[in-house]
């Protein structure tokens, strides 16, 4: 690939992400064929396949078939870091033969809490403003919120007084993602990680009672898969989905692997005409990319 075709499909990827980021208030689909798709390329379900993983092995990842990087937020925009730690980490990230689409594990500290009686809001914002700077600074898209520890519901605390909890925190989060034109994309987690927000269909619930374009959804197919979430169920949350995540459903392994079918999500992804990113976010060893990009891509197609 020349320089010039390498420009463009970076910059393809990231105005993929912005569009997706902003477009969903719309209420149309986040990617249209016509934007996924660089010049003279065939509509494809994606827009771009990508993968979590570490920036300084961005090159390799590339041969491999990967489109962009989800990187981990303590890795590359270090919020709890003074500025000149995070300088050269941005320097990387921005000469990278791939660009980092979206960062995750959003809130680490234990002491940021979301809900429960101990929830100090204040400071999760003032950690979310830093981050979302710093997100727009490497040219970011998404902020993925899974974030177990921070959300998890304290013993005896009341389910809907924790959800009022985060749909007000999200509600105030949502204008501190527009200033710095990104997105934060809600995760739902599985029951084993995490005892809030286990299901697509719940946290589509709460992102729309957020009530803020910034606010979106992920979906993730393993987290779904485990928690036993249906193809209808993904046709239900689709008005607010911006993101999506793949891993098998047993170990967490990389497409392939097992041979997990995909194909019902994909299908209604197809019907439902979203074109958005897809990241591979599992265990696996990196021999192992370039088959789950192709298998990815095979199921896509077949959907």
């Amino acid at each position: 690939m020349s320089d010039r075709d390498e420009t463009t499909s970076r910059r393809r990827i990231l105005k993929a992400g912005m569009l997706a980021a902003g477009m969903m208030a719309a209420g149309r689909p986040v990617f249209g064929a016509e934007e996924s798709a660089g010049a003279g390329d065939k509509p494809r379900l994606f827009g771009a396949i990508g993968m979590t993983g570490p920036v300084d092995r961005a090159a390799a990842l590339k041969q491999m078939g990967v489109e962009f990087l989800t990187v981990p937020t303590n890795h590359l925009l270090v919020p709890d870091q003074p500025e000149e730690k995070f300088l050269p980490l941005m320097e990387q990230a921005l000469a990278s033969p791939l660009p980092v689409l979206a960062c995750g594990g959003f809130i680490r500290p234990a002491h940021l809490i979301c809900v429960g009686p101990q929830a100090n809001h204040d400071q999760v914002l003032e950690w979310s403003a830093i981050c979302f700077e710093r997100l727009k600074r490497v040219k970011a898209r998404f902020m993925v919120f899974g974030s177990s520890g921070t959300r998890r519901v304290p013993d005896g605390w009341p389910r809907e007084k924790a959800v009022d909890q985060f749909v007000d925190l999200l509600a105030r989060m949502g204008p501190l993602a527009a200033e710095h034109g990104v997105c934060v994309a809600v995760e739902q987690l599985r029951a084993e990680e995490c005892n809030f927000i286990n299901h697509i269909r719940d946290a589509a619930a709460i992102v729309r009672a957020a009530k803020h374009p910034q606010i979106r959804l992920l979906a993730d197919f393993h987290h779904m898969a485990v928690g036993g979430d249906t193809p209808d169920d993904l046709r239900a949350a689709m008005d607010v989905i911006v993101h999506s995540e793949i891993a098998e459903k047993a170990e967490r392994s990389y497409p392939g692997v097992k041979g997990d079918d995909f194909r019902p999500y994909f299908r209604i992804l197809r019907e439902c005409g979203y074109q958005g990113a897809v990241s591979i976010e599992g265990k696996g060893e990196e021999n192992q990319v370039a088959a789950a990009i192709r298998e990815i891509a095979r199921q896509a197609a077949e959907s």
